[in-house]
């Protein structure tokens, strides 16, 4: 199978997908899951969540700030509360840091001036510390005044090589 080659397995899942039209558009748990896109990690297993149960947000590092405008559309329109905050253990954004990718960019199109102003003053948000980084996000949402204060604000780390979370904030 190639790794555009989908169809099969859609089709095996289209034969059972049973009732799942009928789950509501709201998340039934209220629950917000931001974490890592990292391929290693299905939250929804890992934290025993169902299809409908909650809205699992993921970018790279799994970082607050970056999932700002999915928690507040989840939040002020869906009804989401609870939110919890999951960065995992071997991550990458612990190998780098943005001044090194900004040059691996520049190097990989030399003399290309768009890329060059481009990627100047992005930041990828590489962090030091795993434990450091779930906290710093926990508090970003905390403080942030368009975050709901209604439910609770958790951070935790999941052990890729155990398959078990901690909490940390």
């Amino acid at each position: 199978m190639s790794n555009l080659d989908f169809q099969p397995a859609n089709d095996r899942y289209a034969a059972d997908f049973g009732d799942r039209a009928l789950l509501s558009i709201p998340p039934t748990r209220k629950l917000i899951v931001v974490t890592c896109m990292d391929a290693r990690l299905n939250p929804s297993e890992f934290l025993g969540l169902k299809d409908g149960e909650a809205h699992v947000i993921r970018n790279a590092g799994g970082l607050a700030k970056d999932a700002l405008r999915s928690i507040i559309i989840s939040q002020r329109l869906l009804g989401t509360k609870d939110i919890v905050v999951i960065h995992h253990s071997n991550c990458g954004m612990l190998t780098f840091t943005d001044s090194a990718l900004r040059s691996k960019i520049k190097e990989a199109h030399p003399g290309d001036t768009a890329i060059s102003e481009a990627v100047k003053g992005l930041e990828f948000g590489p962090f030091a510390n795993l434990d450091d980084s779930v906290r710093d996000d926990v508090s970003y949402l905390k403080n942030n005044p368009l975050v709901l204060k209604e439910g609770s604000i958790t951070g935790w780390v999941y052990d890729v090589e155990t398959g078990k979370v901690r909490q940390v904030a």
